[in-house]
């Protein structure tokens, strides 16, 4: 692990954590052991403490009485209300854009989404993950509003999360997903503040359905091998 000089020692440390939970490579319920991670990173408890707390404030973990850190179970009704608020804090963003934003603002995303298409076009979805995250901060700051601005990054790990998710759900998510991109940018230009609102409400509604599908089925899957087991165990 190697860290960067410009965030805090805690920071990095819960950046590595929040991108084991993100990809998957920590599950839902997932013990987080302040002994092990010091000793993995070599660095102190009281590092790792103040790490957990930043996850925590990400809607990463939970931090619980007698049990300490465990990462945070993606339930339906999680996935439901994260997309219900992504919708209205993203919807405020862009209804602010479209107001603010001059034609030359339009280049960086412009920029990026030239990286999406090549993202897509080479099926890699990792550089297509981080690109979509760049667009997306790109455009918090136009919201004029430092309250948003903080409240979409602290959610954004937790909407990350469901995102790679997504993104590994379907072959075609890609495609879906550079279509809202190329939409939003579309719509700014026009100055189209309605069509924005409902591009966004779309999308949102598209991918809190597939990721709350794909949940469902693995509780039903989960059940299933649980009645067997205990038929056999009969």
């Amino acid at each position: 692990m190697t860290f960067r000089p410009r965030d805090s020692l805690a920071e990095q440390i819960a950046e590595h954590l929040a991108g084991q939970i993100i990809r998957g490579e920590m599950l839902a319920g997932d013990r987080m052991q302040e002994m092990r991670i010091a000793s993995e990173l070599d660095v102190s408890r009281g590092s790792v403490r103040e790490a957990l707390l930043i996850l925590q404030r990400r809607h990463l973990i939970d931090i619980l009485p007698r049990r300490g850190a465990v990462v945070k179970e993606m339930s339906e009704s999680h996935v439901r209300s994260l997309y219900e608020i992504m919708q209205i804090l993203l919807g405020l963003v862009v209804r602010k854009a479209i107001k603010v934003m001059g034609e030359d603002d339009l280049d960086p995303f412009i920029e990026v989404i030239h990286r999406l298409q090549t993202d897509a076009d080479n099926r890699d979805v990792e550089a297509f993950f981080r690109s979509s995250f760049e667009f997306l901060e790109l455009a918090y700051p136009f919201s004029r509003n430092d309250f948003v601005e903080d409240i979409m990054m602290n959610l954004q790990p937790a909407i990350q999360r469901a995102y790679y998710m997504a993104l590994h759900l379907e072959q075609d998510e890609m495609k879906e997903c550079l279509g809202f991109f190329k939409a939003i940018i579309e719509t700014i230009f026009r100055r189209d503040a309605r069509s924005a609102l409902e591009i966004i409400r779309e999308f949102a509604e598209h991918q809190s359905s597939l990721v709350q599908d794909s949940i469902q089925r693995a509780r039903q899957i989960e059940v299933a091998w649980g009645e067997r087991r205990r038929r056999r165990a009969e």
